[in-house]
């Protein structure tokens, strides 16, 4: 199964959402998911593993990851030891804020960990309880909807992200690097469609001779390890990718196409409106009408 794109919101004027303290087992778990927002996910019990990007990262209380939009992940909760956490999702523009004295940005964290490529946080207890308690004041703000939720939800979650862009910018070495699982060459065949997944070539039978395995026991590792084909993960890949030029370049969309690796242009555009729900000519005016 491909990467699945998660809808979004009820309502417009409030893109938020907040699934709080969920358990989640392996069958309830969503598939590689590919979404425009941006993602935190708070740890309170239990164990697994998470995939974001190309890495795998240990699941445990405390942990939380910080997931710009855009990016490929996947939790695989234990199944004896299942994981229970909060999940709060939100469009980038809801959490602007106007830049200050000090040009503080409230997204920074996020482009902190998209550049590191570390998507994981290792809180100690100050940060891990004031994170936990603006979750929960979150979560009665938004069961109880009194006049003013919005706003105060809306504040909350610019108390979040202080927290958390304090502790990512003077705490940096407690950012966790990913867990290798798995073949020491399927870790680098990540790291391989990271660099090069815009190369037309780049499939299954040249990164299973690359990894000097055969194809069908690469395309089953592949699966079992992150949850989807090959072909599906190259594609995601690209169609990130694409986005990006569709939002900060002036290129025709065949050379768009051509630069992220797809040699036909109809391919392009049923890969893109799959995993994106629109026409990569729509989703270019839909985010320059937000600028």
């Amino acid at each position: 199964m491909g990467p699945v794109r998660k809808a979004f919101f009820e309502d417009p004027l409030f893109p938020f959402e907040l699934v709080f303290k969920d358990t989640k087992s392996p069958q309830s778990e969503l598939p590689d998911h590919l979404h425009d927002r941006y993602e935190i996910v708070y740890v309170y019990s239990g164990s697994g593993t998470f995939f974001i990007n190309q890495s795998f990262y240990d699941m445990k209380a405390g942990d939380i990851f910080i997931i710009p939009g855009n990016t490929i992940h996947r939790a695989f909760p234990d199944t004896d030891d299942p994981v229970t956490s909060t999940a709060l999702f939100f469009a980038p523009a809801f959490a602007h804020s106007d830049a200050l004295d000090d040009a503080y940005s409230s997204l920074h964290v996020f482009e902190i960990v998209r550049k590191r490529k570390q998507f994981k946080l290792d809180l100690p207890s100050p940060p891990r309880g004031r994170t936990e308690d603006i979750l929960q004041e979150m979560s009665a703000e938004m069961t109880a909807k009194q006049p003013g939720h919005r706003h105060a939800v809306r504040l909350l979650l610019h108390r979040l992200l202080l927290v958390l862009n304090r502790f990512a910018q003077t705490d940096l070495p407690k950012v966790s690097d990913g867990i290798p699982i798995g073949p020491s060459w399927m870790n680098e065949s990540l790291q391989h469609i990271d660099r090069h997944h815009a190369e037309p070539g780049l499939g299954l039978s040249v990164l299973a001779q690359r990894a000097a395995v055969t194809a069908s026991h690469f395309s089953r590792v592949f699966k079992q390890l992150t949850g989807m084909k090959v072909t599906d993960y190259i594609n995601a890949k690209r169609i990130v990718h694409a986005k990006e030029l569709l939002a900060g370049s002036d290129d025709s969309i065949d050379t768009i196409a051509a630069h992220c690796g797809f040699e036909s242009l109809p391919y392009f555009h049923r890969t893109f409106k799959a995993l994106a729900g629109c026409t990569p000519g729509v989703y270019r005016r839909e985010i320059r009408s937000r600028e």
